[in-house]
């Protein structure tokens, strides 16, 4: 009988396929954007899929200070990066603690924090927004990074916790037999260890977070206060007004989108690793 062990597999290659035709569609959306950020409104609907003649470089500059990206940028940058710092700072000890304890109530809190994953964001609003309004962090950038560590705990645990698990136990009997601490051991020889995974946690934290507009729209009323997604906002609401300017909303969204794609195109490998050593070991 002939061997059917190096027959291709219809089901591989398809999904093969499908990604790359993904992949491709993904990069042709972001060229059309950013060409059309480099066209005035007219060239934008008379030849939507050409190259501009004359980039209009300017697109960039009005719509920087028509919407006051500069103080959004930084608004951004401080809570996103804030953000990710805090949470792998409270996500990575909770993780190993779950990873280590054999009792009956690690596996429940595992499936506890795995729980949160499940909850969709619209149902927290309102509850949230009460008790935000009591603590009076609404329209405060220090109660929207609250929000935002909170929520980015549940996966940021639950992804940790499988890669501290994959760590050899030999590691911390020996640190044991060595005299280390049981917190020594964590900072010093196994926080090191599963520095991938860390890494990964972090980018995907500023990745989720760079662009998110529910919670920021919901908790910050403040115009000086607002992150990058919501003077986009401000832009497209503006131009209902002071008439179309689709060049300069192009331009805008990639100003919030490109910084974005050139962090994940540069850690891509990073991530991609990151995530699959985790689940591999």
């Amino acid at each position: 009988m002939p061997s059917t062990r190096g027959a291709p597999r219809p089901a591989k290659h398809l999904g093969a396929a499908f990604a790359w035709l993904f992949a491709l569609f993904s990069v042709a959306v972001a060229v059309w954007m950013v060409l059309n950020s480099l066209k005035s409104t007219k060239a934008v609907f008379s030849d939507p899929w050409g190259v501009p003649t004359h980039p209009r470089w300017d697109n960039y500059s009005r719509a920087w200070h028509a919407s006051d990206f500069g103080v959004a940028t930084l608004n951004t940058v401080m809570v996103v990066c804030g953000t990710a710092v805090a949470t792998i700072a409270l996500a990575a000890p909770a993780a190993y603690a779950l990873s280590r304890l054999l009792n009956r109530w690690s596996g429940g809190l595992t499936v506890f924090f795995a729980l949160g994953l499940g909850i969709p964001a619209q149902v927290m609003i309102l509850p949230l927004y009460v008790m935000m309004n009591r603590l009076y962090l609404v329209d405060s950038l220090t109660g929207l990074w609250i929000l935002y560590v909170a929520t980015s705990m549940p996966f940021t645990v639950f992804f940790l916790t499988g890669f501290f698990g994959s760590l050899p136990k030999e590691l911390e009997e020996a640190a044991a037999i060595d005299g280390a601490s049981p917190n020594r051991t964590f900072w010093q020889i196994m926080l090191p260890l599963a520095r991938s995974g860390v890494v990964t946690a972090l980018i995907l934290n500023i990745i989720q977070h760079w662009g998110e507009t529910l919670f920021a729209l919901i908790f910050l009323q403040s115009e000086h206060k607002a992150t990058l997604s919501i003077a986009l906002l401000g832009f497209l609401q503006r131009m209902q007004y002071n008439g179309a300017d689709w060049g300069g909303l192009f331009a805008g969204v990639c100003t919030v989108v490109l910084p974005l794609l050139v962090c994940y195109v540069w850690l891509g490998r990073r991530i991609i690793e990151g995530m699959t050593l985790g689940s591999l070991k």
